[in-house]
């Protein structure tokens, strides 16, 4: 049982130099924007001879194979699930202990907050972004353990509903890839407009334009049965996942849409 809120200690990656008051290391509120975020972006240097990264859209879950039951704001790893022969996994195979450094990073969009200039429009958001060394899984049960981890973050319980074990050639065409994190850290806002006191004393300005926030969430439609499907009803796992996510999703955008406007401490000393 975890009794600290836990954090990724600053250092010279993942501290935050700009809007620090909306910065947050906590490891809770990191692995949860990281394992709800339906797509994370995966950046690496391929060789050394190549001057521009590879950013890579790949789906992946924060977990822990040696201690399952460990809760989400404890240490984790972060498992990809990739193709055996993707580039990320080729140059992760020829990488040298600790691992192939890499970047993570998720973002969720939670509403447009829409203000008196153009310059002071804004989001509100959740970002967080891992440090970390990519390793090959090759160990059988931890990859086993990592793919049902993986789909079941698909739709929760989704495993055990599909054909499984995976066949001899789904496991020899999959690869995961297990990143140890370094260091991570995330920025969150959340509030009303705020602008300039120049803008706000103007009563002209006032006067003609609307300002607000539109939240923004993710939501799921109905369920459309595919072409060769013959079960009649949708499973529950599904239906109910999806009422909960929508539910869960606009709640808190709508929440975040009323709260106070976020404030820069005066010792934030943002670089420019």
């Amino acid at each position: 049982m975890v009794r600290h809120n836990l954090e990724y200690p600053k250092d010279v990656h993942n501290t935050v130099n700009r809007y620090k008051h909306q910065a947050v290391y906590s490891l809770t509120t990191i692995h949860t924007i990281i394992n709800t975020t339906p797509v994370l972006h995966v950046s690496f240097h391929p060789s050394p001879t190549d001057p521009f990264p590879v950013i890579l859209p790949l789906i992946g879950q924060m977990g822990s194979f040696s201690r399952p039951s460990a809760s989400i704001s404890e240490p984790l790893d972060l498992y990809l699930h990739g193709y055996v022969s993707s580039r990320l996994m080729n140059v992760s195979r020829s990488s040298s202990s600790p691992g192939l450094p890499v970047c993570i990073a998720a973002s969720k969009v939670d509403g447009l907050v829409l203000t008196l200039t153009p310059n002071s429009h804004n989001y509100n958001y959740r970002s967080a972004v891992l440090f970390g060394h990519a390793t090959l899984v090759t160990d059988l049960d931890e990859k086993l353990w990592a793919m049902e981890l993986i789909t079941n973050s698909v739709v929760p319980d989704r495993w055990r509903h599909t054909r499984i074990p995976p066949n001899a050639g789904e496991m020899q065409s999959t690869q995961i890839l297990k990143v140890k994190i370094d260091s991570g850290s995330a920025k969150v806002r959340e509030g009303v407009p705020n602008d300039e006191m120049c803008d706000l004393g103007d009563q002209k300005v006032l006067d003609t334009v609307w300002t607000g926030v539109l939240p923004l969430s993710e939501q799921f439609g109905e369920p459309v049965p595919g072409p060769y499907n013959i079960v009649k009803k949708v499973p529950e796992h599904v239906t109910e996942y999806k009422e909960m996510m929508n539910k869960m999703n606009w709640e808190y955008a709508e929440a975040a849409a009323r709260k106070d406007a976020p404030v820069k401490r005066k010792d934030d000393g943002d670089e420019e």
